[in-house]
């Protein structure tokens, strides 16, 4: 009986398409896809948009398919929409902050408003390849610049690793919403590879374009930049171009930065000293530890101190006590304003088989905010080592920290690949 309901509910769609049968189509759940999927061909638009829409609503993977096939629209709202269904799936919630819930209709045109994202998905869940293919190819060539911006954004969320080719073509749309977007994907999805290929956008003319590209050029250690950014914070177009350029060489500085590095430790603004004490902990030179210890004891503004304080970490001071620029990192995962600074400093310093030691005291014996922070930290950083700590943080007492530390259990274990 379903299916001779789905055949006749099909029939009518094929025929009329209303918007009518296409929501009577999405009551029958699951039964209802072939004929939404159907909608797709419709020459209505607004059939499509709404099928769109029921296929997002309807979720799970008989899905996926008919959104992919949406991706390849002629309008650009229906790509937009399919986009965010597609990420939707692998992040529950993502439709109701999508671009696709801010869009509207000027004449033939749409409109949408991006707003800074950071989601990105843990890195044990496994997209489809043929998503991240469908969005690479939307980034490359969508109906409009907000379809190849929202797909960039999309490609970000998703980790779309075999994606990256696609993101980096769309840095040359000259649009700056899509070469904005692009750009923050490439952070998210971390291939070093990429890095060469943004050093041309580290002048670009519009400020948030080239203060993305500077952050990018450093989070992927594109080392072929230094040049370039030394020459924008010898003479930089602005206040924020010169910071935005000094934090770049700060995550890949070399010897010959410490004294450019050592001048901005004086610097009146702190989120300079900031940049610059944490670059000289990545130099990690024994010479500099006096001046960093000083700086440490006598800064008052809690980011510069931070720094500080990773960069003697990265120096090899590793005792725990009040006293030691290591607890204090720790301790600052209680704050609510300071914890995800204190979070990437750790996070960094764990890379180091000494530090991720030293942090599994503190996980097993911290504060229940330390222990989340800490999950996080070993989920990006740890090693075979760590699995055994964060098996038991998914076994605690609070139900938070047990649900933080199985969460983090399963990011090391996929990234480890056991």
């Amino acid at each position: 009986m379903r299916f001779v309901v789905a055949g006749i509910l099909f029939a009518q769609i094929l025929f009329s398409q209303t918007l009518k049968d296409v929501k009577n189509a999405a009551r029958q759940g699951s039964q209802g896809i072939p004929v939404l999927t159907s909608a797709l061909q419709s020459q209505d638009l607004a059939v499509r948009v709404e099928a769109v829409r029921q296929l997002t609503l309807l979720g799970g993977k008989d899905s996926i398919a008919p959104l992919i096939q949406a991706t390849r629209d002629s309008d650009a709202e229906v790509q937009i929409r399919a986009t965010d269904g597609l990420v939707n799936f692998y992040l529950p919630g993502y439709v109701k902050t999508g671009i696709g819930s801010t869009l509207h209709r000027v004449g033939s045109s749409i409109k949408g408003k991006f707003t800074e994202n950071e989601q990105i998905i843990d890195s044990f869940v496994m997209v489809r390849p043929d998503v991240i293919t469908a969005l690479g190819q939307l980034a490359r060539g969508g109906a409009g610049m907000d379809s190849r911006a929202n797909a960039c954004r999309a490609v970000g969320i998703l980790r779309g690793q075999a994606a990256v080719p696609d993101v980096i073509d769309a840095l040359k749309s000259k649009d700056n919403d899509v070469m904005f977007e692009a750009l923050i994907a490439l952070q998210k999805i971390r291939d070093p590879q990429a890095g060469p290929k943004v050093v041309y956008l580290l002048r670009d003319l519009d400020d948030r374009v080239q203060a993305a590209a500077l952050e990018t050029a450093g989070l992927l250690r594109a080392k072929d930049a230094l040049p370039t950014l030394r020459g924008i914070v010898q003479s930089p177009r602005n206040a924020k171009s010169e910071r935005a350029a000094l934090a770049s060489i700060a995550f890949m500085p070399e010897e010959v930065d410490r004294s450019l590095l050592s001048r901005y430790l004086g610097a009146k603004e702190e989120k300079l000293r900031a940049i610059a004490a944490e670059g000289l902990g990545r130099v990690a030179n024994r010479g500099d530890e006096p001046a960093l210890e000083k700086f440490w004891q006598e800064e008052t503004k809690m980011a510069p101190r931070l720094a500080a304080a990773f960069a003697l970490v990265m120096e090899g001071k590793l005792q725990m006590g009040e006293a030691n620029p290591l607890q204090y990192l720790v301790n600052t995962l209680n704050s609510a304003t300071f914890r995800n600074i204190a979070q990437a400093y750790l996070e960094e310093a764990a890379r180091k088989q000494e530090v991720r030691a030293a942090l599994y005291m503190p996980l097993e014996q911290g504060t229940r905010d330390e222990k989340i922070q800490l999950s996080k930290v070993l989920a990006a950083s740890g090693d075979a080592a760590s699995v055994p700590y964060l098996d038991k943080m998914s076994r605690d007492n609070d139900k938070d920290v047990a649900a933080e530390g199985l969460r983090a259990l399963r990011s090391l274990k996929a990234r480890l690949g056991v």
